[in-house]
């Protein structure tokens, strides 16, 4: 089709509608009395008119000045014979879900002086009873029914089928001209109105990532951290006193932060531990507020913990678009969709190789727990000492059954494995072994290369060559960096009660509070600067050595070995936990590997490997 073409069929209704001829006595159309005409209601003497109106809270409108606005626009544009019997309005997001329309109450945070009848999904309701007040229904503009096409059409649909027609005042309100001329107008103005809500929403979604990858933070900084405020660097909106934050430590909250990280890295500790260890110090380990206080517990949880190890914001990068905040009411979104900052925008309080491994892990174990004690659901009736210890070699954990009077731990990809074709298809269709075979190899393995006569030999060759310099300094650097933070947080402290003083009377008991105050804070200052050169002057440069008495409890070692298999279940399941053991089983032989390292409160060393034949 030409564009000459198009432009004739768009103005031939207008064309025909002048030339229209009557159809009998009444000098009605015959657009007028067709089958594709208006409802008969409304060509009589007086149509009652439902006015439906709409704003949103969050386009910067005034809902009383607009509603106000769209009703006068309505009386303004409804024939004389038109009379509007009643008011159907909300005070909410035009993107909304049709389903979703009419229930709020924001309304009620306005003074309108607009009698209210109800909202959309009330006026819906009213007009499929045959005795409704109304015959016809009329707004400002047909974006003002809904923002998106889709439910536009779903309402005016529903009207339709009730027969109510629904009219728009920035529309031509005509009873017995061409209804497909009013028809081809109204899509386009909903195209209009769609393009121009997605065209603005794409231009805010761009400034926000520009501003993330930039380093400024977007909502309440997270836990650890606070929002250091900057001025903004548009001039313009600088002068209008608009500002930008960045995040920045937050005193022992930050160092909260880092020490989850690390209980959670080094240890192995689940969300639940590391929680009931917090909460045995909230002094030092104070738990998050929420942003609505009322649902503050005081006391830390396991999903407060999950929440900070999951945070990328730790690692110094600046990260936006975690959770769909409206689309899917908070869901987390796919790592894909995250926006990150170029570089990293403020100081870190998890390292990222740490959190990437964190991360890994989390994905590995998802869904356990710590230690062997009973499952909390009703029927458990027993407890296994290798759960979550025994690895298949698929990379899957086993998991303990009982029967025949024996424990056996299994491998068994159900369905496989939930909908992923051909992720375990060379998988043996079921894999176990018993847990007292694997437990004596154990038990040999901790006699001979834990436990055995050699043991003081292997630990004093080994710290020949331990050199623990890299991790004493770091931990002094760690350490450092943490005292530099007291000191700035003191002078920035200063500096504000220096401001009050000075503007304060010096005989006001204020002000020498104030004095005092200051000068407690300036001994607080000198305690963490003479550290830090304390730090400086005691930086060794040769490795620290244990001397030969220091390593003389593990004489006492080789008489656990011959003990270990009467040893408590709950003793050996603490050794097995303390010691990290892992087993990796090896299908179609008849070896496992065994890793165990040493707690990282001991001196680092390689994790022993040894196979064994169970």
């Amino acid at each position: 089709m030409t564009a000459d073409e198009v432009t004739t069929n768009l103005l031939a209704p207008a064309l025909l509608s002048a030339t229209v001829l009557v159809s009998g006595p009444t000098g009605l159309s015959d657009y007028a009395v067709s089958p594709l005409g208006v409802p008969v209601a409304l060509l009589r003497n007086e149509v009652r008119v439902a006015f439906l109106g709409r704003t949103s809270t969050e386009d910067q409108q005034d809902p009383r000045q607009s509603l106000l606005r769209q009703l006068g626009n309505a009386k303004v544009a409804i024939p004389e014979s038109w009379v509007i019997v009643a008011h159907f309005y909300d005070v909410e997001s035009g993107r909304m879900e049709l389903d979703q329309r009419g229930q709020g109450g924001n309304y009620e945070r306005f003074d309108i002086p607009i009698a209210r009848d109800g909202g959309i999904a009330d006026l819906l309701d009213e007009a499929r009873h045959p005795g409704r007040r109304f015959d016809v229904v009329l707004c400002e503009s047909i974006s003002r029914v809904a923002r998106r096409a889709y439910e536009g059409l779903s309402v005016e649909r529903e009207l339709e089928q009730c027969d109510v027609p629904l009219f728009a005042a920035n529309e031509p309100i005509t009873l017995t001209g061409s209804r497909a001329q009013r028809i081809l107008q109204r899509r386009i103005n909903q195209s209009v109105a769609e393009y121009e809500v997605l065209n603005t929403l794409e231009q805010s979604w761009g400034g926000l990532c520009t501003h993330v990858r930039e380093g400024w933070n977007i909502g309440k900084p997270p836990y650890g951290y606070r929002a250091k405020t900057y001025r903004h660097p548009n001039p313009t909106k600088a002068a209008k006193g608009q500002t930008k934050t960045r995040l920045e430590p937050d005193g022992i909250r930050a160092e909260t932060v880092t020490q989850i990280a690390l209980w959670r890295y080094h240890d192995g500790l689940g969300y639940a531990t590391i929680a009931e260890r917090l909460n045995t110090d909230p002094a030092t380990y104070p738990p998050p507020t929420p942003p609505g206080r009322d649902r503050a517990r005081g006391a830390w949880v396991k999903t407060s913990v999950y929440e900070i190890l999951r945070n990328p914001k730790y690692t110094g990068y600046q990260v936006f678009n975690r959770r769909a905040s409206r689309s899917r009411h908070g869901a987390v979104n796919d790592p894909v969709k995250w926006v990150w900052s170029t570089e990293p925008a403020h100081e870190p309080l998890i390292p990222t190789w740490m959190y990437d491994e964190l991360d890994a892990r989390r994905a590995a174990k998802q869904g356990s727990r710590d230690g062997h004690t009973a499952n909390i659901h009703p029927q458990t009736r027993r407890t296994y000492l290798l759960r979550g210890m025994l690895i298949c070699e698929c990379g899957r954990r086993m998991f303990g059954s009982y029967r025949h009077d024996s424990t056996y731990y299994s491998c068994w990809p159900r369905g496989n494995d939930g909908g992923h074709p051909g992720k375990y298809a060379d998988h043996p269709q079921a894999v176990y072994v018993r847990e007292d075979a694997v437990r004596d190899v154990v038990s040999r393995f901790f006699a001979d290369r834990v436990f055995g006569e050699r043991r003081r030999q292997i630990v004093t060759a080994d710290l020949i060559g331990i050199d623990d310099r890299a991790e004493r300094a770091r931990q002094a650097e760690a350490e450092r960096a943490r005292l530099q933070r007291i000191v700035v947080d003191v002078a920035r402290r200063q500096n504000s009660i220096l401001r009050q003083a000075q503007r304060g009377d010096p005989d006001d008991p204020f002000t020498k509070a104030l004095r005092g105050t200051y000068h407690d804070l300036d001994a607080e200052k000198t305690a963490a600067l003479a550290a830090i050169t304390q730090f400086d002057a005691t930086n060794k440069t040769e490795p620290s050595r244990l001397a030969t008495t220091d390593i003389a409890p593990l004489d006492a070692l080789r008489y656990l070995a011959p003990n270990l298999a009467n040893v408590p279940e709950h003793l050996l399941r603490r050794l097995f936990e303390v010691t990290h053991l892992s087993i990796r089983l090896h299908s179609g032989t008849d070896y496992v590997t065994i890793t165990m390292r040493l707690p990282p409160t001991s001196y680092p060393r390689p994790p022993a490997r040894q196979k064994e034949s169970p």
